[in-house]
Parts: C-alpha cells; sequence; structure tokens
C-alpha cells in the first residue's frame, strides 16, 4: 500500500499544478419554491455569467478575452429533457463562444466534483489551459415518468387515423397507469443493488452506530445555526451571485432559502420518522431538503492564471473516488478523504477546514465516527491507521447541506468553494472537501489557499 501511494506521488509530481482562480454559486433554494420554474442550464447560466464577467473573459475565446477558455464541463444529474448537455447549454448561454466545446458530467452526487477532477485532469496533464467548471440542478424540474402501459397506450392513440378508432382506444384507457406515474426523483434516489432508498442507508447507519435521534436532532440544529450566521454576517454572499426571478425578475433571490433561524431541537423532536416510520431516526428535519442551485469555478494552470494577472484562491493538491456497499453509501467519505490525503501526502489533522457535505445528520456523524474507529478502518480499509477525528469547529463552519441544501449535481463543487472561500477568509492553508455518493462511493478533493 505504501509503495502504490509512493508511485502515485511521483506521478502526481510529473503534473502541472492547476489552480482555483475564483468561483460563485447560486442561492441554494428548496425545490418547488422560489426556483421552481428556472430550468437547470438557467441556474448554470447565471452563475457561469457572473463569474465570466468578474474575470473578464467575455466570449472567452476572442480579443475581448484575457484568457482563452479551452473547455466547459458541468456536472448533472437530472439531465434536462430540453438540455440533454447541459453543461453546452450553459456555456453558450453563458455568453461563451460557439468554438468552445463543453461536455457533461454525472457521478450522482459527486458530479460537481468529478468536473472538478476532469478540469484538473485536463490542465494538469496538458491537455488544456483554462477549464470553467460546476455543477447545476434543478430537482424542481425533475419529471414524472408516464409507466410502460400508459406509454403503450399514448402510442396507439397518436397511430389512431379515425375519429372512431380514437373513441374505441378512449374507452381502453388504463387510467391506473396514467394517475399513477413514476417520480422520477423518487425512483432515482434508491439504489437499484440494495433496493434501498437514500434514507433508508442512513437509517442504516444511524442503527449500525448507535447514533441517537437526539444526537441527529442537535446535529441538524447547529447546522442551521452557522449557516443562519454565515448569512447574516456575509461570508455566504461572498459566494453567491444573485438570481432574478423570470417573468419581472423584479423579485431577486439574494441568499439561500433553506437555513432556519431559532430552529430548535424542541421543533424537530416533534416530527415523525420518514423512511422507517417504526423503528427510524432520520426525519425530514435531521436531513438535506431537496434543492436548486448551480455553482461555477474557474480553473486553470498555475502558468497561465500568474501570466494573466489572477490572484487566485488556491491550488488543487488531490482527488480521489472509491467505492463501496451500497447501502452503506454515506459512509463514502471516509473512504475517498484516507485516499485523498494520502495522495496529498497530509493528513486530517492538517486541514483547517472540512467541507463534509450533510446528505443526513446520521450520516455525517457516521463518518466522523468511522474515520476516528481503529476497528472499522481495519476491517474495511485494511490499515492499523485511522485518519483521525473530525475538528467539529473545523468542519463545516459555515453550515453544510442539511440547512443548504443538497442540488446533487452542484454539491460537489460547492463544498470544493465553500472550502476555498474559508481558508481565504482565515488565512489559513489546507482544506478538505468530501462527500457521499448515492450507489456505494465516496468523493474527496484537497486544495491548499493560493497558488
Amino acid at each position: 500500500m505504501q509503495e502504490e501511494f509512493q508511485l502515485e506521488a511521483r506521478q502526481m509530481s510529473s503534473l502541472r499544478d492547476v489552480v482555483i482562480v475564483d468561483g460563485v454559486r447560486t442561492p441554494f433554494v428548496k425545490a418547488g419554491a422560489e426556483f421552481a420554474k428556472i430550468r437547470a442550464h438557467e441556474l448554470g447560466r447565471a452563475a457561469m455569467r457572473e463569474l465570466l464577467e468578474r474575470l473578464e473573459i467575455a466570449d472567452g475565446f476572442g480579443a475581448k478575452a484575457r484568457v482563452k477558455v479551452d473547455e466547459v464541463c458541468m456536472g448533472n444529474v437530472g439531465s434536462p429533457e430540453d438540455a440533454a448537455n447541459v453543461s453546452r447549454v450553459v456555456a453558450m448561454q453563458a455568453g461563451l463562444h460557439q468554438s468552445i466545446p463543453a461536455y457533461s458530467v454525472h457521478r450522482n452526487c459527486a458530479s460537481g466534483m468529478e468536473a472538478i477532477y476532469q478540469g484538473w485532469l485536463r490542465i494538469a496533464s496538458g491537455e488544456a489551459e483554462v477549464m470553467m467548471v460546476g455543477g447545476t440542478e434543478s430537482m424542481s424540474g425533475m419529471p414524472l415518468i408516464y409507466r410502460p402501459e400508459a406509454v403503450d397506450f399514448f402510442a396507439k392513440m397518436m397511430r389512431a387515423k379515425s375519429p372512431m378508432q380514437k373513441i374505441m382506444m378512449l374507452a381502453r384507457m388504463p387510467f391506473g397507469s396514467i394517475l399513477n406515474p413514476i417520480v422520477a426523483i423518487q425512483e432515482g434516489l434508491t439504489d437499484p443493488f440494495c433496493g434501498m432508498n437514500m434514507g433508508q442507508t442512513a437509517d442504516l447507519l444511524a442503527k449500525e452506530w448507535r447514533i441517537s435521534r437526539e444526537e441527529q436532532d442537535k446535529y441538524a440544529v447547529e447546522s442551521h445555526r452557522r449557516a443562519v450566521v454565515a448569512t447574516e454576517n456575509g461570508k455566504l454572499a461572498e459566494e453567491i451571485v444573485p438570481v432574478g426571478i423570470p417573468t419581472s425578475y423584479k423579485n431577486i433571490v439574494k441568499h439561500d432559502i433553506g437555513p432556519r433561524k431559532g430552529q430548535s431541537v424542541e421543533q424537530l423532536a416533534k416530527l415523525k420518522p420518514y423512511f422507517d416510520r417504526v423503528n427510524g431516526t432520520v426525519t425530514v428535519g435531521n436531513a438535506c431538503p431537496i434543492t436548486d442551485g448551480a455553482v461555477a469555478l474557474a480553473l486553470m494552470s498555475a502558468e497561465k492564471a500568474k501570466a494573466a494577472g489572477y490572484t487566485v484562491l488556491g491550488r488543487i493538491r488531490s482527488v480521489a473516488f472509491t467505492g463501496h456497499e451500497p447501502e452503506r453509501m454515506g459512509l463514502g467519505p471516509v473512504y475517498a478523504s484516507h485516499a485523498a490525503l494520502k495522495k496529498a501526502g497530509l493528513t486530517l489533522r492538517q486541514m483547517d477546514v472540512v467541507e463534509l457535505n450533510e446528505a443526513f445528520a446520521a450520516q455525517a456523524i457516521a463518518v466522523m465516527k468511522a474515520s476516528a474507529s481503529r476497528e472499522w478502518t481495519q476491517e474495511k480499509l485494511g490499515s492499523s491507521e485511522i485518519m483521525g477525528e473530525f475538528d467539529p469547529a473545523k468542519t463545516n463552519p459555515n453550515g453544510g447541506a442539511v440547512a443548504l441544501g443538497h442540488p446533487v449535481g452542484a454539491s460537489g463543487a460547492r463544498i470544493v468553494l465553500a472550502a476555498l472561500k474559508e481558508l481565504k477568509r482565515s488565512n489559513k492553508q489546507f482544506g478538505l472537501a468530501t462527500l457521499c455518493i448515492g450507489g456505494g462511493q465516496g468523493g474527496a478533493c484537497v486544495v491548499e489557499r493560493g497558488a
């Protein structure tokens, strides 16, 4: 194992340094609320256009561009029917020149981090100098899907030529199938291998790691408290671009709509378990809300950023993705962080800020317990060296997804941006962004402030 990491370290040393020059995001808004009628590509456009303006890139191609954009990559899970390659639509709508190619990536909850990784790979290997990356998701726009019987009925109706044929078809209308469509978001959040939805996997971790309902609710309250404080003191505003609501655009959303001021354990205790209604402890109050939002970041080679005169947020030290059992998908951050920290030649103790995506309070707490467990580390990672304990003061200092929300295609990019912004504010050096991935994977990215 040590030899493998030494080989990786030598390989990494031959690659070019990749820096994140800047990044922005839209407010994160609960699905069905203010952003309900804004498509994923429009959210992505809002973030991307703002970033292009800030960096004086304009169309990213011609004489007006401070640097030339080589390619665009965005993470997305929902794959909008009117923007199948959402990255290309975002790029064009944001004003980038048509000659700049774009592609979209999908790694469930880590799609935004996968986009960052794609940008890192291209620049580090010398294939590109400037990459615009990020993630976008409109979970409000997740569709209802007609069942096969209903689809077959509609197809036959379209083929019916005479009024009598249509009437005869209507008489055989499968009302049950038409009135009972498949909810795409519910289907997508159910693992096809273990048959459990994501909330059930969180309940499993709560049972296995003996995480009480009260412990989860307390964690959720603290996440909301930190997010509210960070909103009120302007910290989160540093990474947010306001978004106007369509039709009039007079109503402008400037802040995240999710964090609840004054949230209490007593209030959360009144909520009933949502996934396992008999023995479960996971509720809508200690889980992340379904959310709409987008993130955009600019990645460049260190040489290009310096030549263009940019002051950068930080550099990428390592990225890692790992796999494990789907029914315990929430533990992905332990696997991935262990690998990413090894690649970077750093330890958890050296991290000045950690952004741990909170799919569920139980999941986040389980990650913290597993990372400090020698027995679990030996069994699952084959190592006697534990990663260590997460410092609560350094972990999600401005709140996490339980309060802010989790637009699945964008969250992986948000936590990297949040880590870099916090390092800049605190004048600290190292940050870790990590998250679990539906299907039994983990993703992690180690960053360092400045160039």
